[in-house]
């Protein structure tokens, strides 16, 4: 992937010089430096992530860095997705739940939409999307919206697991009553392990899982490399269910779940969240961000709610180019391709998933 490293543009706003310089955060490790000191960055603002989508899906990387008058003003990761199938655009960042621009200055919104908009028409985007309401007018329509959830750990293993609810405490005790075990890992093995339930349940929910590659790049950027782990919950040597968390920071994110539906009575998920949490309680976590819900998945809710965290809205913005816009929510996709890839066998699914995520986010 060529560095776009050192590309500046520049813009007037307001009597105010914007430089705007496009940074390529593969090659450029000032990027984490500057990311590192915004209190809001998280894993999908670092050039692990950007590793990760560059390596599996081919997209090209078009950081920012806007500054006025030398001051720094706010760094936007954006991804270039082009596809003859589903149209070139701009994304803050695909396959990211949530990925706020990080704004450093009060007024920075609008010269930050301002340059989004001049390199988009540069670029032939049909659209960029932001996951993140934070650029947003007041009046501005938001074009997708799911439930998130945050749990404090900043009280401790002990504060924190005092706020659960009664119905995790009794699936608890019951996975522990079951015998099952949690253990918290790092290895390979456990990412093999995580990605044959990963299998399943896509396929139970009607969806083709992502690529193998995706998950074996994880596995090199960011667990590997310490920023990151996957619970496995065992019984009798037997892997019911497996989570993988991400952490930079304060922040810690829980990406991704995945269990065995055979043995959903004895509790597993109950019991790796709980020993994540716990894991989490104890190095520099602050925060558990639990990632997007959509608004029809109750189960998953409250889930989610039954340890205590807080609920809020994440929303995402959409402008047009060709409206000059923000655009409106669109109407619900049928489901009849969840059938359709809750059909297909195994293996078909798997190629699914290879053929269509590079054009997805």
């Amino acid at each position: 992937m060529p560095s776009s490293s050192g590309t500046e543009l520049s813009f007037d706003s307001g009597g105010l010089p914007v430089d705007a310089t496009i940074v390529n955060p593969l090659g450029e490790s000032i990027w984490d430096q500057w990311v590192g000191s915004h209190p809001g960055a998280t894993i999908f603002h670092t050039s692990a992530w950007a590793r990760v989508l560059v390596d599996t899906y081919r997209h090209q990387p078009l950081y920012l860095r806007l500054c006025v008058e030398g001051e720094a003003l706010a760094l936007v990761p954006m991804m270039e997705v082009r596809s003859m199938l589903t149209r070139t655009r701009g994304i803050c960042l695909p396959f990211s739940d949530y990925c706020a621009p990080l704004l450093l200055n009060d007024f920075g919104a609008g010269l930050v939409v301002k340059k989004l908009r001049q390199l988009a028409r540069e670029r032939s985007w049909s659209y960029f999307e932001v996951r993140d309401d934070s650029l947003l007018p007041k009046d501005a329509p938001i074009s997708e919206s799911y439930w998130g959830h945050t749990l404090d750990l900043t009280g401790g293993s002990a504060a924190t697991s005092a706020n659960f609810s009664s119905s995790a405490r009794r699936a608890l005790r019951k996975a522990e009553r079951s015998g099952l075990t949690a253990t918290v890992r790092t290895d390979s093995a456990a990412i093999a392990q995580f990605y044959r339930l990963h299998v399943g349940t896509r396929r139970k929910h009607g969806v083709p899982p992502q690529p193998r590659a995706f998950f074996a790049n994880i596995q090199k950027q960011i667990i590997g490399a310490g920023l990151g782990f996957i619970i496995v919950v065992e019984k009798a040597g037997c892997v019911l269910a497996a989570a993988m968390f991400f952490q930079f920071g304060g922040h810690a994110i829980y990406k991704f779940g995945a269990s065995d539906e055979r043995w959903q009575e004895f509790r597993p998920n109950n019991l790796a969240m709980a020993a994540a949490i716990d894991h989490l309680g104890r190095t520099s976590a602050e925060v558990l961000h639990f990632g997007r819900t959509d608004k029809s998945n109750e189960g998953l809710r409250h889930f989610k709610l039954s340890w205590g965290a807080r609920e809020h809205e994440i929303s995402y913005g959409k402008f047009g180019i060709s409206v000059d816009n923000w655009l409106p929510a669109r109407t619900r996709r049928p489901t009849l391709h969840n059938r359709f890839f809750r059909a297909l066998p195994t293996p078909l699914n798997r190629l699914a998933g290879v053929l269509l995520y590079p054009h997805l986010d």
